[in-house]
């Protein structure tokens, strides 16, 4: 008897195994139902990506006389990617462009650090100060751009300020010198973007667990301690991100640039982005600009990766 029981208890633990669960077949049901959109992204995401590696690979033009699907008649094989690793105008686009990278990303760091550190605390009208600080994040590229055209013209209002401190009159060319020209750009990119990550890092700080905090300074911990043993490692990862958000975004930065100085005065302010719009719409050599492109994409693309490997690191390893 018991083993007749045993086999029929066998026979319905097979059967079990053999229909599918409920959630497999939930699981396939929602494949299937999202399978057009998966495609249709697919497709947006590909298809942009496909036609710029195909055109960077010809001496297509709008100015050819042929259409995009007709370039492989203008094949020229790699000739664009050679050219680029010969372009010294490149070469110095993508200089400047770290050069605005190095300097701002870190600034906008340390100065939203510093903000973020003063709003974890309650103080007298710490709502009305945050609205303010949050304001430039809000403004357009394109208009604080014209903005800080303004404040930086010989007769504008930074001068102004410099010869009320200095008791004489200053009217410094601050667009028209290649130096500060730089200058000029990087205090503008600075100005509207420190807000945003004091955003972010706001967020990571005020995440970092209260008990923690109060259990070192029962230990005799000083704030410099306790900010460098317990709110920094606990905010690895967020410090990451805001880190790799604005690598990549300063280093396409255009808008701001473009109304200050439109790269001038001669090229001295031109940086990547600004090389890549002169490119493609004065000169109209779009096979090149395809190249340089899909060069910056596997360039910023390895930024990315690195940074998701250290957040995965970050997970990994307990603060």
């Amino acid at each position: 008897m018991s083993a007749v029981m045993t086999t029929i208890a066998e026979d319905k633990m097979d059967a079990a195994r053999a229909r599918p669960s409920v959630s497999d077949e939930g699981a396939r049901l929602g494949f299937r139902l999202t399978l057009p959109a998966q495609i249709l992204v697919l497709f947006i995401s590909a298809f942009p990506l496909l036609m710029q590696l195909y055109i960077s690979v010809t001496d297509w033009s709008p100015l050819s006389g042929l259409g995009w699907w007709n370039a492989w008649s203008l094949w020229n094989s790699f000739a664009n990617y050679t050219d680029l690793a010969a372009d010294t105008r490149f070469w110095s686009a993508l200089k400047r462009t770290a050069i605005v990278m190095i300097v701002c990303v870190p600034a906008e760091f340390l100065f939203g650090l510093a903000l973020a550190t003063l709003f974890a605390d309650d103080f007298p009208g710490k709502r009305i100060f945050y609205s303010i600080l949050l304001m430039p994040m809000m403004v357009v590229p394109a208009v604080a751009g014209y903005m800080f055209f303004m404040l930086f013209q010989s007769g504008g209002p930074v001068n102004d300020i410099l010869s009320s401190l200095t008791g004489s009159p200053v009217t410094i060319a601050w667009l028209s010198d290649p130096t500060l020209a730089l200058f000029a750009v990087m205090v503008a990119d600075i100005w509207q973007w420190t807000p945003l990550m004091f955003l972010i890092l706001l967020a990571g700080l005020v995440g970092v667990p209260e008990d923690q905090i109060k259990a070192a300074t029962l230990l005799g911990a000083n704030p410099w301690q306790r900010f460098v043993t317990i709110v920094l490692p606990k905010m690895k990862m967020i410090i990451i991100i805001a880190l790799a958000i604005r690598v990549i975004e300063n280093f396409k930065i255009f808008d701001t640039l473009y109304i200050m100085t439109g790269g001038g005065p001669g090229v001295a302010t031109e940086t990547i982005s600004v090389y890549i719009y002169k490119l493609t719409t004065q000169d109209l050599i779009w096979g090149y600009v395809a190249a340089i492109a899909l060069a910056i994409l596997i360039v910023l693309s390895i930024v990315a990766v690195l940074a998701m490997k250290r957040m995965a690191r970050s997970r990994e390893v307990p603060a």
